[in-house]
């Protein structure tokens, strides 16, 4: 570790990657704002990685984890039951997820793998369809940070190619599994299509970054606001738990959107989301933000696009501890 005992010294090793920023806009925020004085901005984004992600169908000769069990299988054996449970989302769930969006008619982004959009044409179509936003979620279900590079930079842009084909445009964000490499986020860069990525967990609003001397805008995910949690530990136990935490989140951004307007992302899954009892959570959530009407929901390219055509206009006001950074 290296560490200086001068105040302004470094006091982290120097890595490759994103540099680490534990201040971003400071103690008194950003007073942004949103389309028609909403006081929130909500991005729903449906994960669709079914037929995606590590199988030995897929030549991986290993299993991945969809977490509905409590253990795994040894991965010199097929796991039928956990591809099984994948294979709900593109057979069922996405299209549950389908109706209630077209019913509450709300545009979310599908945020999907390259290969599970190829693998299931009709998402993709709908998508086109529908007018939701296409995200690229990788070529695969994959984990970046084993890749090379070059490895990464040539799936980066299959993707891309691929995702256009599917859903009739390219896709203008990007979030990785989990976790970006060390080099993914300079490779998005470099690939030059991309208006955001949200391959960050760090904030409630979008801001921006330095790469590679471009400036690039960054749509923070949420691993609290996810349905991911009807499956890990401590995590809901019913649907109405996930309404509430949603609920509760958006009340309490809602009262800060009297000055300090923020946006709150909901992660949701076509395997785990699509599930009839936990799309009536969803629907509980849909029903709620329709009566409050105060709430901005849109794809998260829309959102990108505001911040960076209006971020401008907004105010920033620095804290003697953040001034001159």
């Amino acid at each position: 570790m290296n560490v200086n005992n001068d105040r302004l010294g470094p006091w982290e090793d120097e890595v490759g990657g994103p540099v680490r920023d534990l201040i971003g806009y400071g103690r008194h925020g950003v007073r942004s704002f949103w389309p028609d004085g909403a006081k929130a901005a909500v991005a729903i984004v449906v994960n669709f990685e079914t037929g995606a992600e590590a199988s030995w169908p897929s030549g991986d000769r290993r299993n991945d984890r969809i977490f509905e069990f409590p253990y795994a299988l040894d991965p010199r054996y097929r796991d039928l039951a956990t591809e099984s449970v994948s294979e709900y989302g593109g057979r069922a769930g996405i299209w549950r997820i389908a109706r209630l969006l077209d019913e509450y008619d709300v545009k979310t982004t599908f945020s999907g793998c390259a290969v599970a959009f190829a693998r299931n044409p009709e998402v993709g179509a709908y998508v086109k369809e529908a007018g939701h936003e296409p995200g690229c979620h990788g070529w695969r279900w994959e984990e970046a940070w084993t890749l090379s590079r070059q490895e990464e930079r040539e799936r980066i842009a299959a993707a891309v190619q691929l995702i256009e084909e599917s859903c009739g445009q390219r896709p203008l964000g990007w979030q990785t599994r989990h976790s970006g490499s060390t080099h993914t986020r300079e490779l998005v860069v470099e690939e030059g299509g991309f208006l955001y990525d949200s391959d960050a967990y760090n904030d409630d609003i979008p801001y921006f970054v330095n790469v590679a001397e471009k400036k690039h805008l960054v749509i923070p995910y949420s691993s609290v606001y996810n349905d991911h949690r009807f499956v890990i530990a401590q995590g809901y136990s019913e649907p109405a738990d996930f309404f509430k935490t949603c609920k509760h989140g958006l009340d309490f951004l809602r009262h800060e959107g009297e000055t300090h307007p923020k946006m709150m992302t909901i992660g949701i899954h076509a395997h785990w989301m699509g599930q009839a009892s936990r799309a009536s959570a969803l629907q509980m959530f849909l029903e709620y933000v329709r009566e409050l009407g105060d709430v901005w929901v849109a794809p998260r390219v829309d959102i990108a696009r505001w911040w960076i055509d209006h971020h401008h206009e907004f105010g920033y006001e620095q804290s003697a501890a953040t001034r001159g950074r």
